[in-house]
Order: structure tokens, then sequence, then C-alpha cells
């Protein structure tokens, strides 16, 4: 069965950082734009960033100069870093493989992260 596995959060205080790993379990991601979506309870889904299979990136302007995606085809995995992460960061986040029309999308099943003093 083909997994996207996250791992990474948990709590942090306001001003730290973390680093969010997805790894691909019975799906090779390298052809794949990985994507980072975040989500508030009670709202929806919102994007966060996005890496290419050419390592082209994209950061929503919320995030810019505090998140950064990265991808490590070696390891099948592909990384969010957040830093100076504020208390509205806190939310639960999933990544996603897309961006190929023959194939299906695929998400993780997120990873928690909460941000608080």
């Amino acid at each position: 069965q083909v997994r996207l596995v996250e791992s990474g959060g948990g709590l942090v205080q306001p001003g730290g950082s973390l680093r969010l790993s997805c790894t691909g379990s019975r799906i090779d991601l390298s052809p794949f734009r990985m994507a980072w979506y975040r989500q508030v309870e009670g709202k929806e889904r919102e994007f966060v960033a996005s890496i290419s299979k050419n390592d082209v990136t994209n950061v929503w302007d919320t995030f810019k100069g505090r998140f950064t995606i990265s991808r490590d085809n070696a390891k099948n995995s592909v990384y969010l870093q957040m830093n100076n992460l504020k208390p509205d960061d806190t939310a639960i986040y999933f990544c996603k493989a897309g961006g190929i029309p023959t194939r299906n999308d695929y998400w993780g099943q997120g990873t928690r992260v909460t941000v608080s003093a």
C-alpha cells in the first residue's frame, strides 16, 4: 500500500524551529510535485509550499522568509524547515504527492505542530 509518512511535528515555543519530514513508502516520490499543506482546526486546508521534480520551489507569501521546502530523492523524502514559529502556525501539516495527470494524488496522514509557550 502506498503511503506518505510525515514526522517531525511536536510542541515548540514561539520563535523556535521544527523540520518536518515526509517519506514515501512503496512509492517513488522523485517524479512528483511535492507539497506541504496545513489545516487549522475548524478551517480549510491551506497551501504552504511546493517543490517540483526539478527542485523549483514555491512558498506561499504568508510563509516566505520563515519556511523552506526541500527534497532528497535519494532518501525518497521531502522536508519543510520552519523557523521563527508563531502560535498561529499551530496546525496539522500534511504532505502531498501530485502533479502527474496520469497518476493519483497521495496524501500523508499529517503531523501535528503546536506552537505555545
